[in-house]
């Protein structure tokens, strides 16, 4: 048995690219002296590599669908606070993967809402997408009433509701980020469905094409990951934060076709593109952070520039990864081809 009188936060997903980036900001923060941090990942796109050897640290290889085993954690650690970052993010891919995305990104979800709510959880901090959005005018505020377009968004909406739901029933405290397009270090650039910087940086590292579906055109405001960790670490300490949604990231969008040449430009090689067919996707999306900036305070705005340059030196650093064909597809009818093979 466990010895549960000590206090945990727990991080799921913990291992991946934005889970890597709340743990040490969580281990670093003095709010959380004296708790020690739980990570649960089932490593499908995380990297042990991607945590640090703290003391403080402990790592369970869980996935959230396991019911029984998520109660299990419950049951031996006392979890105080609950950052909950584990999905499989990919809204394009989410359209031929419907079971698996619903799996993972809600039913996943709520066996942890189910265990907060049972084992008394102080505060819920779930990080939900723009994808909730949909295609709407531009730039997407809380307010914008949601009308997601894939998969993807349609869970992510669903768990909002869920912990609004739990909070009415139950007194579940819990705050919303809607982060978006974030990139940076510890991304796996090694999956080809999503993450269009770590995409275009593994294929450059290996001399191939940049692929772009449609033109180019369609606009993102890129989000350097670390700009992000002050408002989502301090969000159980901010009263005005309880309960409340906020859109989290950038400001400024560009078009995926000046990404690619900017990417290109700081590893010195030229723009070497593959146009594919346009896919199902919203043409433009950014939203409006004005809420987020009056709660916790302006927040960091690192230029597209600076970011793509850190995550480059990182890049460089670890090599490439070897992409990998999803091996779950369960609609054929309309998979793009580049996603075929």
């Amino acid at each position: 048995m466990f010895d549960n009188s000590e206090s945990y936060v727990l991080i799921t997903g913990g291992a991946g690219f934005l889970g890597a980036h709340v743990v040490r900001s969580v281990l670093q923060d003095f709010r959380y002296d004296g708790l020690s941090v739980l990570v649960i990942d089932d490593l499908s796109g995380g990297f042990l590599e991607n945590l640090s050897d703290d003391p403080r640290l402990e790592v369970r290889q869980i996935s959230i669908v396991d019911s029984t085993a998520v109660e299990g954690v419950f049951a031996d650690f006392n979890i105080k606070f609950v950052f909950h970052l584990a999905a499989y993010a990919a809204e394009g891919l989410s359209h031929f993967i419907r079971r698996f995305n619903y799996q993972n990104n809600l039913i996943g979800s709520v066996n942890l809402i189910n265990a907060a709510v049972v084992s008394g959880v102080e505060h819920f901090v779930f990080t939900s997408s723009i994808a909730v959005y949909g295609a709407t005018q531009v730039p997407m505020t809380e307010d914008t009433v949601p009308s997601p377009e894939d998969p993807y968004g349609i869970s992510k909406l669903a768990v909002e509701l869920d912990l609004r739901a739990a909070n009415e029933m139950f007194g579940l405290p819990f705050t919303i980020f809607r982060p978006h397009n974030v990139y940076g270090e510890f991304q796996n650039i090694g999956d080809r469905y999503r993450n269009v910087v770590g995409i275009f940086m593994n294929r450059i590292i290996q001399k191939q094409t940049l692929p772009i579906f449609g033109d180019g055109t369609q606009q993102r405001a890129f989000t350097y990951v670390a700009d992000l960790m002050g408002p989502i670490t301090s969000a159980p300490f901010v009263s005005e934060a309880a309960g409340q949604v906020f859109n989290i990231g950038a400001s400024h969008p560009v078009s995926v076709r000046s990404l690619a040449e900017l990417i290109c430009e700081e590893f010195d090689v030229s723009p070497n593109i593959e146009f594919l067919s346009a896919r199902n996707e919203v043409h433009i999306a950014w939203s409006d952070h004005t809420r987020c900036d009056h709660v916790f305070g302006n927040t960091p705005d690192t230029t597209l520039a600076e970011g793509v340059h850190r995550m480059a030196e990182w890049v460089r650093s670890v090599g490439p990864r070897t992409s990998s064909n999803f091996g779950s597809i369960e609609i054929e009818k309309g998979l793009p081809p580049s996603w075929r093979n």
